[in-house]
């Protein structure tokens, strides 16, 4: 078995309403020298050593992110 993680935020173009209520709540609570937010998902995943890379991408450009919106990392 192998563990997979799978990364998925919004792309830069896109807005990200999520980010920017967590980069206000920074500013109310005084914490400073954060200029960017960037909200996304996380997904672990338990895989056969057998699967390739190109299952794994399909996995996620189909299931786990929405490619219009968003981007994903891989790392095995």
């Amino acid at each position: 078995m192998a563990r997979v993680v799978v990364d998925v935020v919004m792309k830069p173009e896109i807005l990200d309403p999520q980010g920017q209520a967590i980069l206000g709540a920074l500013g109310r609570l005084g914490i400073e020298g954060v200029r960017e937010v960037r909200q996304g998902k996380h997904f672990e995943l338990d895989v056969e050593d057998g699967l390739d890379d190109q299952t794994l991408h399909r996995l996620a450009d189909t299931l786990l992110a929405n490619p219009v919106i968003e981007d994903f990392t891989i790392h095995r």
